[in-house]
């Protein structure tokens, strides 16, 4: 899958996940269009992980299990 839009596109907003590490370390979520994607916090520049929003319900299922 790609990512349609740019990760610094002003349309994508990031959200900080509120279980962040105490050194700071967390995931970001983004939602544009009909994708999901993750990022390291850290490291915002880096790799995504880019999924459709099925999958990622499917992938947010399986962590809660």
């Amino acid at each position: 899958m790609r990512f349609h839009v740019s990760p610094h596109h002003p349309d994508v907003a990031w959200r900080k996940s509120s279980y962040t590490a105490e050194n700071g370390t967390c995931v970001e979520v983004a939602a544009y269009s009909t994708q999901i994607a993750a990022r390291d916090s850290k490291f915002p520049a880096g790799g995504m992980l880019v999924m459709d929003r099925t999958d990622w319900q499917g992938l947010l299922a399986s962590l809660r299990a």
